[in-house]
């Protein structure tokens, strides 16, 4: 096999390799004088297993270089072209919500399917039924393998610690958290009136004099954390530590985190993160090791259900 990368996530890539014990791949990524994205392998990759790592966060642009990136592997002549998708973007678009608007996940999922690829790999999903939007392979990884481990050093316990869900849809992942760690449970009931905008209804569970450990996939304008923080302080909570897979982390999410009671913010470098964003209250967590792993046992062909055991 040889691996690949785009130029969304270099660094992430970087430590795939290290824990394979393989090189990057030669491939040259270019941009004409008129912005348009041009690919092209610098080694033979006829009949390899070609592993193609890129994050599909914004700008577009990362898209149109792993669809031109798949193809060019395909038209190489390479025996399978598996897309390593850290980070899968458009993934809360994944219903109609109102009349005349665009499913952009199923979208998306389609223009990877008409590039080429055998196999999609990817981690924690806004919506775990995207993998139904395929028609190869899905490999959907959690980032609790590499996260537990960091979360069990905050010594929480039935007693002085809870698990808090910001939303009704991070409850089944927040609830997972909470039997790994061995405490308790709380859920906010959130409203959306208009997009990236929530507020708190109502809050099921007790927080009082308890270490809160709030858990969501991404942070995005980080609205949803900040307000489940500072409910959970006003309900009586000794500390937050919110805990997220996907630093988005755009439009005001950095004065938000800076303002709101949250004592540390745990994230995985499935999207890079610039140094400007990158504050004391921040900390990233390497998810290398759980791709390399998966690609390991995918290309030996071991299960991978093992790994979440």
């Amino acid at each position: 096999m040889k691996l690949f990368t785009g130029r969304s996530n270099p660094a992430l890539a970087r430590g795939i390799a290290e824990y394979l014990q393989l090189p990057l791949g030669k491939l040259s990524i270019f941009n004409f004088s008129d912005g348009e994205i041009g690919v092209a392998f610098e080694e033979n990759i006829r009949n390899e297993d070609v592993y193609v790592i890129q994050s599909t966060n914004p700008p577009a642009e990362n898209i149109i270089e792993l669809m031109l990136i798949l193809d060019a592997a395909r038209r190489a002549s390479a025996h399978k072209v598996v897309a390593v998708i850290p980070y899968f973007g458009y993934g809360r678009q994944d219903r109609k919500h109102a009349p005349r608007v665009a499913i952009s996940a199923r979208m998306m999922m389609d223009m990877i399917i008409a590039a080429g690829v055998d196999r999609i790999i990817t981690m924690d999903l806004h919506s775990s039924q995207i993998q139904g939007f395929a028609n190869v392979p899905f490999d959907h990884l959690y980032s609790r393998i590499a996260l537990l481990d960091r979360l069990k050093q905050l010594n929480l316990d039935a007693d002085n610690g809870v698990v808090l869900a910001p939303d009704m849809g991070s409850a089944k992942m927040s609830q997972s958290y909470a039997e790994k760690l061995g405490v308790g449970f709380a859920l906010i009931d959130k409203r959306r009136p208009h997009p990236n905008e929530a507020k708190i209804a109502n809050l099921v569970g007790d927080l009082k004099n308890k270490r809160v450990l709030v858990i969501d996939d991404m942070v995005d304008t980080a609205g949803t954390i900040c307000n489940a923080a500072q409910i959970a302080i006003e309900k009586g909570a000794n500390s937050v530590v919110c805990v997220a897979t996907h630093p988005v982390l755009s439009g005001q999410a950095m004065e938000r985190l800076k303002a709101s009671p949250i004592s540390k913010i745990i994230v995985c470098d499935t999207i890079p993160i610039s140094d400007e964003k990158k504050v004391d209250i921040l900390e990233i967590i390497s998810v290398g090791a759980v791709f390399g792993e998966s690609i390991n046992r995918i290309n030996s062909g071991q299960s991978l259900s093992s790994m979440f055991k």
